[in-house]
């Protein structure tokens, strides 16, 4: 027990607000509300990011929003703007509709790749940041576009691992780290591009605070059990980060000491 007791209490925090879980989980591409219900109560996650422009935010119909467990901390994402304008106005709409400061700021930049024009994104940051939204802005593995964000007011960043719903992993490795080496007290959540366990397991262990994950999870042939899994590895990554592992070698390295051996 007291080898997992770490990972299951070490917190993080945002804005002010601690959660206990360095998961967060999306609502889009399930196969039913039940499926998303499901694999959310296995995540264990206490935050999950609402695409604000592909819901009744009005509740005229039913959608995900009416099936989301009260407890969890919603996360309005801007995903779908294109410009700095679109977000800021989507952001606005949220907070409005739903209640809350947080938004996940994403502005694309490519229709094809999906990545973020980080230009705009800083720009929608700072606008967004001096009218009181806690904003996680989505950008790619950047340091400078990091800092810059950091400086607009934002109280985290995300950066990507790799395009949205690749589900290809960690693709620069050395940005991640280099990221949590310059910023050592910033609040880096790595977003995008997550395909298994071993992948969220790998952030984690390069030292990013949280992961934001969908489509791992929801295109998974068993979302709960995907959900758990990932759950467990964001644990087992973090444990390992904060334990400090062994310095890799060239050549082996007896596990046994020579001295003392009988001769």
């Amino acid at each position: 027990m007291s080898a997992t007791a770490p990972a299951l209490t070490d917190q993080f925090e945002v804005a002010g607000k601690v959660f206990n879980s360095r998961l967060i989980i999306g609502t889009g591409k399930y196969r039913s509300h039940d499926e998303m219900k499901a694999a959310h109560r296995a995540s264990g996650a206490e935050m999950v990011t609402v695409a604000v422009r592909r819901v009744p935010l009005d509740r005229s119909s039913e959608s995900f929003l009416d099936h989301l467990d009260p407890s969890l901390q919603i996360l309005p994402n801007t995903a779908g703007c294109y410009s700095a304008e679109e977000a800021v106005r989507t952001a606005r709409l949220a907070r409005e509709a739903l209640k809350t400061d947080w938004i996940k700021l994403e502005v694309i930049g490519d229709q094809t790749t999906l990545f973020p024009d980080n230009e705009q994104t800083l720009d929608a940051a700072r606008t967004l940041a001096k009218e009181g939204f806690i904003v996680l802005p989505y950008f790619t593995d950047d340091l400078i576009v990091a800092k810059k964000l950091l400086d607009a007011g934002c109280p985290a960043v995300m950066p990507l691992a790799a395009p949205i719903g690749s589900g290809l992993g960690i693709q620069n490795p050395t940005n991640l780290r280099i990221m949590r080496e310059q910023l050592p007290d910033a609040t880096i959540i790595v977003d995008a591009g997550v395909g298994t366990a071993s992948d969220a397991a790998i952030a984690m262990e390069l030292g990013a605070d949280a992961v934001l994950m969908n489509t791992a999870i929801a295109e998974a042939k068993d979302p709960g059990k995907m959900a758990e899994a990932m759950k467990l590895a964001i644990q087992a990554g973090r444990l390992a980060y904060i334990s400090g592992r062994m310095s890799k070698r060239l050549y082996a390295s007896a596990s046994s000491p020579v001295s003392g051996v009988v001769r």
